[in-house]
């Protein structure tokens, strides 16, 4: 099985993660779209046209049977596009685990850290309206500006980070949240930070073991046996801390390092 993956950077990445613990015999084709990066702060026109462009290059160069949007801000503004578009191609998007922090949580206080296009997208909006409806929950959104550009550089426990950390964590630990939602998948790669500056025990939801059995599940209908090597090959748009992917992915399967064209 052939696996398109994309995100605006490394965030993605943490998806793949999932996918190698879960998934045999494929190879997983991860493209970074550093150039444009973050998507967070773009439009929806922008990160649509992104998208769209993205996955016509891994249909055409990659002949891709599944395509994951390892991107919460993506799967927003594009996913529903894509599946008019491409509709026999397994396309599985990723939103924020509101289901599950609901299902969670002890104290009914709910943090949602996500990216400004995430918490602005209509997806977004009608998931926690359908979700929430009769459910005595009290959440707790932050829009985390400049979070993924901090990760990309590395800067996972620096000084800098732990200040917007704790800016926009000190309202939610103050509250009494016990669960947050990782709305961004470069989050999960600041884990313990984020549990560090909680001060409580606190769970932390991100979605890449969901998505891996979703995807697990759906080819499997389509006759995929999941025996097997596993190959990971990342392509990138821009620059991209080569030290993080490294540290990410630690050891799994090949992996390859071509830059593409900006899509």
């Amino acid at each position: 099985m052939k696996i398109g993956v994309f995100d605006s950077g490394l965030g993605g990445l943490t998806v793949v993660q999932a996918m190698t613990k879960c998934i045999r015999g494929a190879e997983i084709f991860y493209v970074a779209d550093t150039k444009n990066a973050p998507y967070g702060e773009k439009t929806s026109e922008q990160i649509l046209h992104f998208s769209l462009a993205l996955t016509q290059y891994l249909i055409d160069t990659h002949q891709i049977d599944a395509l994951i949007l390892a991107c919460n801000t993506a799967t927003s503004a594009a996913i529903e596009k894509l599946r008019k578009r491409y509709p026999s191609l397994i396309i599985i998007g990723t939103e924020p685990g509101i289901k599950p922090a609901i299902a969670q949580t002890k104290t009914g206080k709910i943090g949602v850290m996500a990216t400004p296009a995430t918490l602005q997208g209509n997806k977004y909006q009608n998931l926690v309206a359908t979700l929430s409806l009769d459910k005595n929950i009290q959440m707790f959104e932050q829009a985390c500006h400049g979070l993924v550009e901090q990760i990309e550089k590395g800067e996972i426990d620096t000084p800098q980070t732990n200040e917007m950390l704790e800016g926009w964590l000190c309202v939610m630990r103050e509250a009494n949240v016990d669960t947050i939602v990782l709305g961004c998948t470069h989050y999960p790669l600041i884990s313990e930070t984020i549990e560090k500056i909680m001060h409580h025990k606190v769970k932390l939801i991100h979605t890449g073991d969901a998505i891996s059995r979703h995807l697990l599940a759906l080819s499997s209908q389509k006759g995929h046996h999941n025996v097997g090597d596993i190959a990971v090959h990342l392509y990138v748009t821009g620059k991209i801390n080569i030290k993080m992917v490294e540290s990410i992915l630690d050891g799994y399967a090949s992996l390859s390092f071509v830059k593409i064209k900006e899509p």
